[in-house]
């Protein structure tokens, strides 16, 4: 009598499949932990590349290109009303010219390479390099009929003025908006881009925070059922496993949190403030400028006085009716004033840049007062003396206040990219290894049942 086949308890024919389905479930949520700390740091990689190296660095040339266009057209003004005397002066000042028009020359040729397939900042810069071409044309005819007419320190004869005006105009009107506005375009891609990686990151890194704590609920879960199920201590590739997964846990959330204090040191303690700084620098520059043009254009001297305060006012701003209460008020009281520069006066450098543009205005004040009582010629040898020994002083200040903002800026940039790196130097390893380890604890069990 052929005896029948005992079968299987059901309890012990569920085991493998049980598992097998544990195991699913645990390597699906290690995917879903590594798939999030993938997401989180291509989106960080990407805000770190459009701030630090596409976008941002693009904004400070245009910023630069700001700089040099005002400065060439303040150059010109000083040469026009040196005259013929001043010699070395005037020499300085034409080579000073041609230097920030060689930089303007290659902050437009970076902006164009820069601005990409964007056929809208293609067209500003090519539309500022016509432009640029016309000014010189123009500045050289003001400052050949200036070299002719041989005249005394201070106005020039009337065809200078009105082929000045012309160059100045154009510069004035048509370049530094179009300048500007290549800032603007490109500064709103990085805020763009900033807003952006300021809610993804910190949301990723949520999700690595839940998909991490899930995927060592399930390793833990996996243990316990094979402990309890085979009678044994929980098998040491497993515990591995779930030690490597914690580590990959706290190293990927760990550079999440760099990267992003990374991009926020970037943007608001770097990029924010070298803009402000180089727009600041870039309005001082033009608005000591204006100073020669005072001078040189009777007609439009009153036209001048504003714009010197209206540039004033928008580097630090106070209340002010007219450029004499402005003076006072920046030699009384300067601690809660507003413009380009207020939050930058409370850095550590910022006492010294309060206290050049407070020397440059005073020295401004004197200027204004030689011009006022008719000494063209003193007025000129003040604004090549103390004013611009004032100015030089207070530019310096900003140059050493933006050049710790580029630190700032640089180290942001570099900590970020560095433990991105790093997180995927390491991921790789994980995942390899926590698979092996995976393996190595599940095969056995399963083979027990062949």
């Amino acid at each position: 009598m052929v005896q029948a086949r005992v079968a299987s308890p059901p309890a012990r024919r569920s085991v493998p499949g049980s598992i097998r389905v544990i195991s699913g479930i645990t390597v699906a949520s290690l995917a879903l932990l590594f798939a999030a700390l993938a997401v989180g740091g291509v989106s960080a990689r990407d805000g770190l590349r459009v701030i630090g190296r596409d976008a941002g660095p693009q904004v400070v040339a245009t910023a630069g290109l700001y700089f040099a266009l005002s400065d060439m057209d303040a150059q010109v003004a000083d040469v026009l009303v040196l005259g013929r005397a001043y010699e070395q002066q005037r020499r300085a000042a034409l080579a000073r010219y041609d230097e920030r028009r060689l930089e303007a020359n290659r902050a437009l040729l970076k902006a164009f390479e820069l601005s990409g397939d964007n056929p809208a900042e293609r067209r500003t810069a090519e539309s500022l390099l016509d432009g640029l071409g016309r000014y010189e044309r123009l500045a050289g005819q003001a400052l050949l009929l200036n070299e002719r007419s041989s005249h005394e320190p201070g106005p020039p004869p009337d065809e200078v003025v009105r082929t000045y005006r012309q160059a100045t105009d154009l510069m004035r009107l048509v370049l530094l908006p179009q300048a500007y506005n290549l800032t603007l375009e490109n500064g709103t891609i990085v805020r763009r881009t900033y807003d952006e990686k300021a809610v993804v990151v910190p949301l990723v890194r949520v999700a690595v925070v839940v998909a991490g704590l899930l995927a060592l609920a399930c390793l833990v879960w996996l243990q316990v059922f094979l402990a309890r199920r085979f009678r044994r201590v929980f098998g040491p590739a497993l515990l591995a496993a779930t030690v490597a997964t914690l580590v990959a846990l706290v190293a990927g959330v760990a550079v999440l949190g760099q990267d992003q204090e990374a991009l926020r040191r970037a943007k608001k303690a770097g990029f924010d403030s070298v803009l402000t700084v180089a727009r600041a620098r870039a309005i001082s520059t033009s608005m000591q400028g204006d100073e020669s043009r005072y001078l040189l254009d009777k007609e439009r001297a009153d036209t001048y006085e504003h714009t010197f305060l209206d540039k004033s006012l928008a580097v630090l701003y106070l209340e002010a009716g007219n450029l004499s209460t402005y003076h006072k008020a920046v030699a009384e009281r300067s601690s809660k004033a507003l413009g380009l520069l207020g939050p930058e006066l409370a850095a550590r450098d910022g006492q010294a840049v309060l206290e050049t543009y407070r020397g440059f205005q005073a020295a401004d004040t004197e200027f204004r007062r030689l011009v006022a009582e008719g000494r063209n010629a003193d007025a000129v040898a003040a604004r090549l003396g103390p004013v611009r020994q004032a100015f030089d002083a207070y530019d310096q200040a900003l140059l050493v206040m933006s050049g710790r903002h580029e630190n700032v800026f640089e180290r942001a940039i570099d900590t970020g990219e560095s433990s991105l790196d790093n997180l995927w130097r390491l991921l790789p390893f994980a995942i390899g290894g926590i698979a092996l380890l995976m393996f190595a604890g599940v095969w056995p069990r399963l083979k027990e049942y062949r």
